[in-house]
């Protein structure tokens, strides 16, 4: 897919995603998500955070965290979500809509990957919902697939062929998984199965 592509599906996803956000309660706000230990105002700040990070603030965090990305990335959500109210992180999803910025060092992927997965951690334990792009769905899963850090997808996968249900998309060998890229996708970044199937289920290293 190209870049260009790729972009407009993030521009859309944000904009689906503040408009959820726009008519949260503050107990939704404040309620946990699918990350844990996050709650939905930290994941949604730190959804946005990826067209404002600047290289000196992202080192001077990185030195905070001593070199543990997983550690900087939670206390910088952390630290915004105490900072901005929930109106004030909707508004910074109007601010740099159509933005193409994007942290040192990631792909154009990366922003995707960040608003599809993180936007299910917040609608789903809400009882929403929305429902992920298939097509960006599947740029988002060979990302994933692709890259050990942070995921180690095709590590804890091993064993395992995902294949799915709705578009020809399948990685992996060995006992099949089956089901919607998005709850694959879902599955390749650590979270729960969700409407998988097949007997590669019971070789799962994800959370039941």
């Amino acid at each position: 897919m190209e870049a260009e592509q790729i972009w407009r599906y993030v521009d859309a996803e944000r904009a689906a995603l503040a408009e959820v956000l726009a008519g949260l309660t503050e107990a939704e706000w404040s309620a946990p998500s699918v990350c844990p230990g996050w709650t939905v105002r930290e994941v949604a700040a730190h959804v946005i955070s990826s067209p404002q990070a600047r290289v000196l603030p992202v080192l001077g965090g990185m030195v905070r965290a001593r070199g543990d990305f997983n550690r900087f990335v939670f206390e910088e959500a952390r630290r915004a979500g105490a900072r901005c109210s929930g109106e004030e992180i909707v508004a910074q999803y109007s601010r740099f809509a159509g933005s193409r910025r994007r942290p040192l060092g990631t792909t154009v992927v990366d922003p995707l990957l960040d608003v599809l997965v993180h936007t299910q951690d917040i609608v789903l334990p809400l009882g929403r919902s929305h429902e992920m792009p298939v097509e960006a769905a599947v740029v988002a899963a060979d990302r994933v697939w692709r890259k050990s850090f942070p995921f180690r997808a095709r590590q804890r996968l091993a064993g395992v062929r995902l294949v799915a249900s709705d578009i020809d998309w399948s990685v992996g060998a060995g006992d099949e998984i089956r089901g919607p890229v998005a709850g694959l996708l879902l599955l390749l970044t650590g979270r729960r199965p969700e409407r998988l199937t097949g007997t590669g289920i019971e070789r799962l290293q994800v959370p039941r």
